[in-house]
């Protein structure tokens, strides 16, 4: 399958190195709002909507990793970047790890968040796949919100988790049942040593989906990770820490 044009945000410094934020099934570019008043001091931020989600073109699944990570190569390139920071959470961490693996010589460095190389569950995505082509992704957004966050940060706030929850209602139903086949396809396990970009992952203490120990592995794969554990926070831990989650990116994407 060909690269798609999938729609992008930017915003920041132009003459910044640049940033691309890559988002998890079923949510948008706007996941990643916590984050962008901080960046954009330091980056050029490249906020996109991965295919089949948001903005972005809805090709016919499946979709495979490989298919997401030549989006983000065109991405690059349609922006003129030889080099870019990868931040990815979710499927956008894989999504980075697999460019990271591919295309080595267009990578910065790594922030990898609440993602896996391989889900033990990963099987279970076929399935989510069929179940989404026959009902839509409405009937599971309230389950999905649910394990995006913690209880507590849920329950403190109605119009926020409608407001999480809309966004996995909106997500089309194909866009997100490929991606859902590319997340049961793959494993990048054994590609992990190949991985030279310095790579940060950060991890939600009260994620069920990629706790910590899914990114202890990571870490423990690539030529030069850490790991950071995020109290109270589950697998969107980006919008539910910003203040943890913030200074740990840029104290990674700008060392020398």
């Amino acid at each position: 399958m060909s690269a798609v044009d999938v729609h992008a945000v930017v915003s920041g410094r132009p003459d910044g190195p640049a940033v691309v934020l890559s988002n998890s099934l079923g949510s948008t570019h706007r996941m990643w709002d916590a984050q962008i008043a901080d960046l954009e001091q330091h980056f050029m931020v490249i906020r996109y909507d991965t295919r089949g989600h948001g903005q972005s073109p809805v090709p016919d699944g499946p979709y495979s990793i490989d298919d997401l990570a030549d989006d983000v190569l065109a991405l690059l390139d349609g922006f003129g970047v030889d080099r870019a920071h990868l931040v990815g959470l979710s499927l956008g961490g894989m999504t980075a790890m697999r460019v990271a693996v591919r295309a080595p010589h267009r990578v910065r460095r790594l922030a990898l968040l609440c993602t896996g190389a391989r889900l033990a569950n990963a099987e279970s995505y076929a399935e989510r796949a069929a179940a989404v082509r026959a009902d839509g992704v409405a009937p599971i957004a309230e389950a999905v919100v649910s394990r995006w966050f913690t209880p507590e940060y849920l329950s403190a706030d109605a119009e926020r988790k409608r407001y999480y929850e809309a966004m996995v209602a909106g997500t089309p139903a194909e866009g997100y049942a490929g991606c859902c086949e590319a997340i049961a396809a793959m494993d990048q396990r054994a590609d992990l040593p190949s991985i030279s970009a310095p790579t940060l992952a950060i991890a939600g203490r009260d994620d069920t989906a990629t706790g910590p120990s899914v990114l202890a592995e990571i870490v423990d794969g690539v030529q030069d990770g850490r790991l950071l554990v995020v109290p109270e926070s589950a697998h969107l831990a980006c919008a539910q820490q910003p203040q943890i989650v913030n200074p740990a990116l840029l104290d990674h994407l700008l060392a020398q």
